[in-house]
């Protein structure tokens, strides 16, 4: 039986784009001799997927996608758009692939985001000990709109990298992305947690910078973020690392 629960399903055109264009750039994808990405948890279309096929395809021509799904409904109406290159499956957690194949990149977004807390680890045990060697685990979260978005890649060594990504036209601050965190971290963002001391510090650099915004946006600050991470940072819940 699939591991995990059924989630809203909750997609939409171009939502994922941030996070397509990590991977299409990511070492794991684009050195990998079996250029494999699962698309885990897809929702109530088969849009992300093939999104993301799409825009792999441009780094690595032999690129495959595969969407797994848990509700049985989703995957069978997804299937009605599989094309080659992109197929679709019924799954959960442990990530069910043909054979012994293993992909070089899950993308698991805004999956976590409705279970527990207590939940995550053991999700990722799972998803990462699927992982080809040199693979990664992309997991985290976005608005619907897919402006504000942050996640983490994770191996089967734990957490390496924390990323946010905003739109930074019309941005207030940088900490809008609290909202919109991994489920690891959401529920730390609070005083006396470095997470919480990091977006404070994103506000007040982006104060100090503020008057360099009528250059427009990217001489303010970059599009993303990505802090390294450390056993000891995983240790101290996601404590960025100086």
């Amino acid at each position: 039986m699939p591991i995990g629960s059924i989630t809203r399903g909750t997609t939409g055109t171009n939502r994922l784009r941030r996070v397509d264009r990590w991977i299409a750039a990511h070492p794991s994808f684009r050195r990998a001799d079996d250029p494999l990405v699962v698309d885990l948890g897809y929702g109530a279309s088969a849009t992300t997927p093939l999104e993301l096929h799409q825009r792999l395809l441009r780094v690595r021509p032999d690129v495959e996608v595969v969407g797994i799904e848990i509700d049985p409904e989703r995957v069978r109406l997804a299937n009605l758009s599989a094309r080659p290159g992109v197929s679709f499956r019924r799954g959960g957690f442990e990530v069910p692939l043909d054979g012994d194949r293993r992909p070089a990149v899950i993308r698991a977004f805004n999956v976590l985001r409705q279970y527990d807390e207590s939940q995550v680890a053991d999700s990722w045990a799972l998803m990462t000990a699927r992982l080809q060697p040199g693979g990664v685990l992309v997991e985290g979260t976005c608005n619907e709109m897919g402006r504000v978005a942050s996640w983490v890649d994770v191996t089967p060594e734990g957490p390496q990298a924390f990323t946010v990504s905003l739109r930074l036209a019309e941005l207030d601050v940088p900490s809008i992305v609290a909202e919109r965190l991994p489920k690891a971290l959401i529920h730390r963002n609070v005083a006396g947690e470095r997470v919480h001391d990091l977006l404070v510090d994103l506000d007040r650099q982006w104060a100090v910078a503020a008057p360099l915004s009528v250059y427009g946006p990217v001489p303010v600050s970059y599009t993303h973020l990505t802090l390294p991470t450390t056993d000891a940072w995983w240790r101290s819940r996601w404590a960025p690392y100086h």
